[in-house]
Parts: C-alpha cells; structure tokens; sequence
C-alpha cells in the first residue's frame, strides 16, 4: 500500500486543518465558550464530514478528518456521527442508537455521541461486523494520533519562545532530544496508523481489525509519552489548569479507553 494521501484526500485534511484552526479552542478558557461551539457545531455539520462513509468516502478519508479534529481539539461530536454513519450504510438504514450530545461525556468531547457496541452489530454479517469495528479501532488512533501532533506542536512552539540562561529552552540537547523522541513516535504512527485506514477497506474483515488493533495500542502508547513529555517541556506551567497541554492528554486517554487494545489483545507485543 501506498501510505501518501492522494490530491483529494491532502484538500480533505487542508480543509479540516482549517476547520479545526479556526473554530477548535485556542485556550482551556475556550473549552466553555458556548458560542464558539455553537459556530463549530453548525460548521462540522454543514461540512457533510459526518456523513463521509454513506457518501461513498473510504476509510483514509474518515480517519483524515479524525486526526486534524484530534490535532485541533475539535470538540463536538464526529467519532459517534462518523461511526453511527457507517453502521446504517451497513444495515441500509438510520440506526435507531442514539448519537448523544455534545459535551455530555468528556473535557474533550472526543468521545461524544460514541456508542460502543450499538444493538444493531447484531444485525450485521461477521464480516460487515468486523469491519465496522475495524473503522471504530481506525478513527479513534487517528484521534489520538492527532492529540500527539496537537502536544507535540504546543512543545515545540514553548520551548522556541521560553528562555533560561539568555537562550530558548529549545536550544538544550535536553529539551531537543525529548522532542526529537516524540516526533520519531508520531512519525511512527502515521505509519501503522495509515495502513489501519487503508486496510478498513482493502482487507478482509478479520485482517483489518488485526490491523486496526496494532495501530491503536501503538498510536495510544506513542501519544502517551509525546503528551507527558509536553506537559514536561512546559516546566511548572504544564501541571496548571490554563496549559493545553493537559486537554490534548486527556483527549488522548479517552479515544485510547474506546475500544481499548491490550497486549494480549494481539499476537505480537511491543517493547
């Protein structure tokens, strides 16, 4: 497989990007302006992106939207919708689970309107099943993947305007090499992540979700450490309710808590 995003696919995530840029909170303060989100829900719902699978989009496509809305702590609903979509192109028909409401589960709201395991699975072939499952292990280490960006970036961006002995923090091989360690890591799980999209739709059933189960114990664990290390880089302000940082790690805890992945979940463990 070809992990390159094609010219459609690079319009898609632009557009997301910008989406997210704009109207995603800029502050913790943000996270409780009612009518920003306001403007962001009528925004991601005019944008037809919860829609994408009835709409003939593949798997890439989702987890591409996913990962800028992780990037940029979209917080209204598009995990749930995307997914709820994808189960009633599968049954023919609008599910009858519940999307539920944005904010109602987490700081985040990553995990609104997800149902885990909608009564409907039960109407679908094994195959369809997995493969729905398949998407759900995609999206959610898209989620994460673009938590660990969002961290990542915030890093950075500190460590290139604090300064400690005349000097940006930056500019210390101690600072340099912890950042260099969670950018190999996102680098990582682009990769393994990528092809769990992919494989949503170009393998069978039960490969896809070996696939989308390798991808999110990875991206989960990458994520993990890039947040923590974010939160390090930033020195006392990263343990303080007014840092980011904070927000992209929770973010990355919930999606990991959605159908979460162990060890002995797969065959072949990480060191």
């Amino acid at each position: 497989m070809d992990v390159r995003l094609t010219a459609e696919q690079q319009q898609l995530r632009d557009a997301a990007a910008k989406l997210a840029d704009d109207l995603g909170p800029g502050s913790v303060a943000d996270l409780a302006d009612s009518a920003r989100l306001a403007r962001l829900e009528k925004t991601v719902e005019s944008t037809g992106w919860r829609a994408l699978r009835s709409d003939g989009a593949s798997g890439v496509e989702v987890a591409v939207v996913a990962e800028e809305f992780g990037r940029g702590l979209v917080d209204v609903p598009f995990l749930g919708p995307a997914l709820s979509d994808d189960l009633g192109r599968l049954l023919g028909r609008a599910p009858s689970t519940p999307a539920g409401a944005p904010g109602d589960v987490d700081l985040t709201g990553s995990a609104a309107g997800v149902s885990e395991a909608p009564a409907e699975l039960s109407e679908l072939s094994p195959e369809d099943a997995q493969r729905w499952h398949a998407l759900a292990l995609a999206t959610t280490s898209a989620d994460i993947l673009g938590a660990a960006r969002g961290a990542h970036a915030l890093a950075v961006d500190y460590a290139k305007v604090r300064e400690q002995y005349g000097k940006s923090i930056g500019s210390y091989q101690a600072i340099a090499h912890l950042l260099a360690e969670g950018l190999a890591l996102i680098e990582g799980s682009v990769s393994i992540q990528r092809h769990a999209a992919w494989a949503v739709d170009e393998l069978p059933g039960a490969e896809a979700v070996r696939a989308g189960r390798y991808a999110k114990l990875y991206c989960a664990r990458a994520a993990r450490t890039v947040c923590e290390t974010a939160i390090q880089v930033h020195g006392g302000i990263g343990n303080t309710w007014e840092c980011l940082a904070h927000v992209y790690l929770r973010r990355v805890l919930t999606s990991t808590e959605l159908w979460p992945v162990r060890l002995e979940d797969i065959d072949l463990g990480f060191s």
